[in-house]
């Protein structure tokens, strides 16, 4: 991999990790176009997720420090009870990372017929969140924030969007849209860096050992960083407005792309 299919699809990832498009099946598919091998393709996730999770913490920090100054009250608030229902969200991610990892990882090398059939599932689920009804709870439930987590650890499967299953999933059951978004996006981080810790406790990841200079990591790192905080702010407001249908529209076109190269 050279520093041009870094920076490309670094820019991939990051706009994709927050648009509801799938950003492992946009790397599969690129990455195939540009001849990446899979186990360089697999290393270099690791640095364009963590990528953006700086660039969550970036747009969202109000949010996070609200959260962190609830926690060090030591008391039970609205803050304390938001970051347990995150912590909550996590337990089935966690559960398929510590359990079925190595599972989870053939599927990446499964080819990009099984990416192009959850493209297509991604735009269904879209279309069922753009039909549903605006939701109208005061905040996210303990009881949704679980539902939401159990659709966060089936998005592992590549091609099936982290971002549009999780903010379809918390529409469909009736909350609001900006609150899913951000509670989308929150969720997301401790299980990413959580990841990128383990496999540097454990020595897989390396530059040196996956073929990727650390020069070309760090452009892939950039430009997953700038394209993630614009991609985080838009999707927001995308969100917001209600206009989930053109990216249901985008994921089939790509689903049925996916599907004929592979």
């Amino acid at each position: 991999m050279d520093w041009l299919q870094a920076l490309v699809l670094g820019i991939i990832q990051g706009l994709t990790e927050f648009l509801p498009v799938s950003s492992s099946g946009h790397l599969q598919i690129f990455g195939a176009l540009f001849g990446v091998a899979a186990e360089e393709n697999l290393t270099f996730a690791i640095v364009v997720h963590a990528a953006t999770v700086c660039s969550t913490i970036v747009v969202l920090w109000r949010e996070l420090a609200a959260l962190g100054r609830g926690i060090c009250r030591f008391k039970y608030n609205a803050e304390l009870a938001y970051a347990l229902k995150i912590g909550l969200s996590m337990i089935p991610v966690a559960v398929v990372g510590l359990f079925f990892k190595e599972r989870v990882e053939v599927l990446f090398a499964s080819g990009l017929a099984l990416v192009g059939a959850m493209l297509l599932l991604t735009a269904a689920l879209l279309a069922f969140a753009y039909r549903a009804r605006p939701g109208k709870k005061a905040g996210i439930s303990y009881r949704d924030a679980f539902l939401v987590g159990l659709a966060q650890a089936c998005a592992v499967v590549p091609g099936l969007s982290r971002s549009g299953t999780t903010i379809a999933t918390g529409l469909l059951l009736g909350n609001q849209k900006e609150e899913v978004a951000k509670f989308s996006f929150l969720m997301v981080l401790i299980p990413i860096l959580g990841e990128a810790l383990l496999d540097l406790m454990k020595g897989d990841f390396s530059a040196s050992a996956s073929g990727i200079s650390a020069g070309v990591l760090l452009v892939g790192f950039a430009g997953a960083f700038i394209s993630g905080v614009i991609a985080c702010r838009w999707m927001i407001g995308i969100v917001k407005r209600g206009k989930l249908i053109w990216f249901a529209l985008y994921c089939a076109l790509a689903g049925i792309l996916a599907i004929v190269l592979g």
